[in-house]
């Protein structure tokens, strides 16, 4: 006979329901490991059925400890996922486990040790309790001087990282630039970082343009030259962070503002939750029409 205390035990260790700990006990003669692993297995398969279902909501989560700063994108399918206690959990201790292991990639990440299981086997068993499909899409993890800054409980999230220590009112300058970085998405650094490809593609579309406009159809080539001048120099101050106004003083530019106060940032990385992949299609009607079946 199954006692209900050892359904509640069994609930305690795995997180599952109720129904299934009592079916996983009657499964396996009421022997509490052989029941946890029935779940493990369960759970593994209803995660299977669920890995082609589109996840591209979710968290971006930043964590800055010891010298080290992660930013951590975790994706699943409805937003309501991440305001769940448990996935939240997940995220942050994912997060603390690229801090301190610093591994290569995502698939070496999820190799790792988390408590008892592995990161891979603890997404599972989140996927299989909570319901949704969900996946580690990307981290990065930097070291030194680095300050976060998450928009929207978690749709965006960037880290800067400084040359100087950053402290008091280093660290909120660091983070006034990081809050603009999130409003903004400047493509580049600085106008040194732009890559001379993008450069020479940029120059190739505002001299047709140029050219195209009748306007300038007399103007000698010294001339065009000088607009074309004029217009990269607007494309800098457009697309990179330090050449841009200052939100905050449009008086002054980033690189003005962050001198200012003793700062020199010399990276950014920028993630945007579910940023170019497949977004659910939700259909309403078509799902209650499903359930009456």
């Amino acid at each position: 006979m199954i006692t209900a205390q050892a359904v509640k035990d069994l609930r305690e260790k795995t997180g599952c329901g109720m129904m299934e700990c009592k079916k996983a006990l009657t499964e396996t003669g009421g022997d509490m490991e052989k029941a946890i692993e029935f779940l493990r297995e369960r759970g593994m398969q209803v995660a299977e059925k669920k890995a082609g279902r589109i996840a591209s909501e979710g968290l971006v989560y930043a964590l800055e400890q010891n010298g080290v700063g992660v930013l951590l994108e975790v994706n699943a399918e409805t937003d309501f996922v991440a305001k769940n206690a448990e996935f939240v959990e997940f995220v942050q201790n994912t997060a603390k486990i690229v801090a301190e292991k610093n591994p290569a990639d995502v698939e070496a990440l999820k190799a790792l040790p988390y408590e008892a299981e592995t990161v891979a086997e603890k997404l599972t068993a989140l996927i299989a309790k909570i319901g949704e499909n969900m996946n580690i899409r990307r981290f990065v993890r930097l070291e030194g001087n680095v300050c976060s800054y998450i928009h929207g409980g978690g749709r965006i999230g960037v880290m800067v990282v400084a040359e100087g220590a950053l402290e008091g009112d280093a660290y909120e300058a660091a983070r006034d630039v990081a809050m603009q970085i999130a409003a903004i998405n400047p493509p580049y650094l600085s106008k040194e970082t732009v890559p001379a490809e993008d450069l020479e593609k940029e120059k190739r579309i505002i001299t047709a343009q140029i050219k195209e406009d009748p306007k300038n159809a007399s103007k000698p080539d010294n001339i065009i030259e000088k607009m074309l001048g004029g217009k990269i120099s607007k494309f800098y101050d457009q697309n990179c962070l330090l050449q841009q106004e200052f939100v905050k003083d449009s008086s002054l530019k980033v690189e003005a503002y962050l001198a200012s106060k003793g700062v020199k940032i010399i990276d950014f990385v920028r993630y945007e939750k579910g940023e170019g992949l497949e977004k659910k299609e939700d259909n309403f009607a078509e799902e209650v029409a499903s359930m009456t079946k």
